[in-house]
């Protein structure tokens, strides 16, 4: 039985956050999440927080520590996309989704680890993707802030692995969600055709592997790249 947590997830009222969040939940653990509108699900603590202003994410820690205790498992899921072709792509768009994505997650993990270097516990889990080393056209900035996911969780394992926090990324494929969705048919199905495994992940399938990261077996791993995408991005 893995020991119960205080959790929290970046982004946690949709999508693959939600899911985590729920999946957390169900394992027994004590869930905050951060919404920028809106609420966690059921059983969670859900604090209005944005993740590109250290202010709020200051008052949000406050928070989630007096009603819930030091924060010990931190799950960077918070993103936004803004895809466009290169030539296209202005600065804001380019530098909009740096400052979520990338720097977003950053100022979480600097602020969540005061706590975790004190109790000599923690687990960092980036919510990274697929493309991030498969690279998508239309997506220079998406990918290039999930692959920067991958340089800052293996920096974390160098410096404080040996003070039992670990730091690992989980890179969902396409999944099932309100994103994928609004996609046309035919997209769909020439997105499934590129994948081995056929099909889309459901985000429950991305949230298992998410909680068994931060679970008591799996205090071993870091600095992983945990794909989670029907093997499309093999060999990456």
């Amino acid at each position: 039985m893995t020991t119960p947590r205080t959790v929290l997830i970046t982004g946690g009222n949709r999508g693959i956050g939600r899911a985590i969040a729920e999946e957390f939940v169900a394992a027994g653990h004590r869930v905050a999440v951060t919404v920028r509108s809106g609420e966690g699900p059921a059983g969670t603590l859900s604090v209005v927080a944005d993740v590109t202003n250290a202010e709020s994410l200051n008052a949000a820690f406050a928070e989630i520590e007096a009603k819930l205790g030091p924060v010990e498992v931190l799950v960077a899921n918070a993103g936004i996309t803004r895809d466009t072709l290169l030539m296209r792509m202005t600065d804001e768009e380019f530098e909009e989704v740096l400052d979520t994505n990338l720097t977003g997650s950053f100022r979480v993990l600097r602020r969540a680890t005061k706590g975790m270097i004190k109790a000599k516990f923690g687990r960092v889990i980036f919510i990274g993707s697929v493309v991030a080393l498969l690279g998508s056209a239309g997506q220079v900035n998406y990918s290039a802030a999930k692959s920067g996911l991958v340089g800052m969780a293996r920096s974390l394992t160098r410096e404080l692995a040996g003070r039992g926090i670990t730091a690992n990324v989980v890179a969902p494929g396409f999944i099932d969600t309100d994103m994928t969705s609004v996609l046309p048919e035919e997209t769909i199905a020439q997105y499934k055709k590129n994948i081995p495994a056929g099909r889309f992940a459901s985000p429950e399938e991305v949230a298992k592997v998410v909680a068994w990261l931060a679970s008591d077996d799996a205090a071993y791993i870091s600095g992983a790249v945990i794909p989670v995408d029907g093997g499309l991005g093999m060999g990456h």
